[in-house]
C-alpha cells in the first residue's frame, strides 16, 4: 500500500490535513529539544518529513530515519538531495519491530504517523524504548479522535465520506484512504497508549492533544541509569 502512494504521500498528507501537518511535526521536533551533537531516531520515517524536521530543529544533530518501505526511503533520498540535506540525515532500510541498532544508541527516538500501521504498539513502544539512551525521550505523533462531541461528528464526516474520495481522486488508489479512518478508530485513545508507553518501561508520560484532538503527541522519557 505504501509503495502504491508514495509519489503522492507527501501531497495528501497536506491536503487532507489542511496544511496541519507540518505545524504537527514542527511540534514534534520541538520536544525533542536541542540535541548538540547528538543522535535521533526516527523510526518509520517514510518520507522524512518529520527527519526534515527534526534535522532543522537539532542544526548540530544527526538524524537516522529507519522505515520498511524501500520505494518511500528512495522518495525521501531524492528529497533530501534537493533540499542539501542528505548529509545530516541517514536513511536505514529496517523494521520498527525490530530496530536494527544496539541498545542505548539515541538521544531521541521519534514515530510519526505510523503506530496505526505496525502489528504490536507495545512492541514498537518497546524497540524505541530499548535504543534510546536513559535520560533519552520517545516520542510518538500520531491521529487521534476529536475529544469534543461536537468536533468528532463534523470529524467524522470528513474521515469516512470526504477524505477517502480526495485521496482516491488524487492518488489513485482509494483503498488506502478509506484505510485511514479505519485504522483511526481501531487505533487506542490516548489514555490507552500513556499506559502503553509506561509499560514499555517509560516515565514522565506527557500528552498534548493538538488540533481539537485530530492528532495527539506523547513523550516519555527513559529512567536515567
Amino acid at each position: 500500500m505504501f509503495t502504491a502512494i508514495a509519489d503522492k504521500y507527501d501531497l495528501l498528507n497536506s491536503v487532507l490535513s489542511f496544511g496541519q501537518d507540518a505545524a504537527w511535526r514542527r511540534f514534534t521536533a520541538a520536544r525533542c529539544g536541542r540535541q548538540a551533537d547528538g543522535l535521533i531516531l526516527d523510526v518509520a520515517t517514510g518520507t522524512a518529513e518529520l527527519a526534515r524536521h527534526l534535522a532543522r530543529h537539532n542544526d548540530r544533530g544527526r538524524v537516522v530515519g529507519v522505515a520498511f518501505c524501500a520505494d518511500m526511503l528512495d522518495k525521501a533520498k531524492t528529497r533530501l538531495s534537493v533540499s542539501g540535506n542528505d548529509k545530516r540525515i541517514e536513511l536505514v532500510l529496517g523494521d520498527a519491530l525490530r530496530l536494527p541498532f544496539p541498545d542505548d544508541s539515541f538521544n531521541c527516538v521519534t514515530i510519526g504517523f505510523a503506530l496505526r500501521n505496525v502489528s504490536s504498539i507495545e512492541a514498537a513502544f518497546g524497540e524505541m524504548t530499548r535504543v534510546v539512551k536513559p535520560g533519552g525521550s520517545v516520542i510518538s505523533l500520531e491521529l487521534t479522535r476529536p475529544h469534543s462531541r461536537l468536533v468528532r461528528a463534523v470529524y467524522y464526516l470528513y474521515l469516512f465520506r470526504i477524505a477517502p474520495y480526495i485521496g482516491g481522486l488524487i492518488s489513485r488508489r482509494k483503498e488506502a484512504y478509506t484505510y485511514l479512518p479505519d485504522s483511526i478508530l481501531e487505533f487506542p485513545s490516548p489514555e490507552q497508549v500513556v499506559r502503553i508507553i509506561e509499560e514499555a518501561g517509560l516515565e514522565k508520560v506527557e500528552t498534548y492533544r493538538l488540533t481539537f484532538g485530530a492528532a495527539t503527541v506523547h513523550v516519555g522519557l527513559k529512567p536515567a541509569a
